[in-house]
């Protein structure tokens, strides 16, 4: 007998009936690049379609966040002055602080979430504070939990920590419980690798390092057995979600997440990985909207529950339409 597995793949109707993974709008993250300063709107070059905003020009771009039904956004703050310790980021009237006001006040119905990390707002570009020339671990874990504590009172929903500090989890999480935040959610880069596909965000978010890389606190994209273990510490310390980032190099590495973690799990589809898509579909050498559909869904189906991406508004726009 010839197995005829083709015949539920004859009409679109039965494929959409035994299709085993679904993208939906519900399982997507739109960041948002915010810098301080006015009648700011700039295109980043190497981002198609995404820019920078002041808080004052960017309630059309929230518009259409909220039009699109889109249940989430993740914050990036670009402020006008930089130090040697970021302390922009533990100011209650930064940048990110006031956007979380903002926001929170004229879209209740959107989902706020900050990215913590440093390299936005160091004058040198690195996640943290620097002594002999890399990043003090400990000494910037008591920085994020500043962070922390004004992103919170500043009304977000949810922090992201992205920094890749050991042990910043266990502190974020000890800083919120014991300043009256203890329902405040942490969803860790957990798993974030030192990875080429990050170059068009350091334009977007002014966020170069100005010497050295990240690599001795970003991990090595050879390793996968060390994103295990990375993410049982967060796990462990008190993260709600895991994230891996990036993503579509990393299918691999979610899918280890999925099997070994009773947690939602997140996945962060670069700037990079944007950028190639964009770029390519401009040269019209791909179809742009099926790659882009097509590169999300092999994320779900390699375990991601979450999906933050750049693409966000261009699939909620795809599936509204159907």
């Amino acid at each position: 007998m010839i197995n005829r597995t083709r015949r539920l793949r004859k009409t679109e109707n039965i494929r959409r009936l035994v299709r085993e993974h679904k993208l939906t709008i519900d399982d997507l993250i739109y960041p948002l690049f915010i810098e301080e300063g006015e009648n700011i709107e700039t295109e980043i070059v190497s981002m198609p379609g995404i820019k920078r905003f002041s808080l004052d020009t960017i309630s059309k771009e929230l518009d259409e966040v909220v039009a699109l039904d889109i249940p989430a956004v993740l914050l990036f703050g670009i402020p006008s002055e930089k130090d040697d310790t970021g302390s922009e980021t533990w100011n209650d009237d930064g940048i990110m602080q006031q956007a979380v006001r903002f926001i929170k006040k004229n879209y209740p119905s959107l989902y706020v979430i900050t990215d913590v990390c440093f390299c936005e707002y160091t004058s040198h570009g690195h996640c943290g504070i620097i002594h002999e020339n890399d990043v003090d671990n400990d000494a910037t874990l008591v920085n994020i939990a500043k962070q922390v504590i004004s992103h919170a009172k500043a009304g977000v929903d949810m922090v992201a920590p992205s920094g890749m500090m050991d042990g910043m989890i266990l502190s974020i999480r000890e800083a919120l419980d014991n300043t009256g935040f203890p329902n405040l959610p942490i969803m860790s880069y957990a798993v974030k690798y030192s990875s080429a596909f990050y170059g068009p965000f350091r334009d977007a978010a002014d966020s170069a390092p100005t010497f050295g890389d990240r690599r001795t606190y970003q991990m090595d994209p050879s390793n996968r057995d060390e994103g295990l273990r990375e993410a049982t510490f967060d796990d462990q310390e008190g993260a709600d979600i895991l994230m891996v980032k990036p993503a579509l190099a990393y299918l691999d590495i979610i899918r280890d997440l999925k099997n070994n973690f009773d947690r939602p799990i997140a996945c962060y589809n670069v700037s990079g990985e944007y950028a190639m898509i964009k770029a390519a579909a401009e040269k019209g050498w791909i179809d742009g909207d099926r790659v882009m559909m097509e590169s999300l869904l092999s994320m779900k189906r390699a375990g991601a529950d979450i999906i933050i991406t750049y693409f966000a508004k261009d699939v909620a726009k795809l599936l509204l339409k159907k």
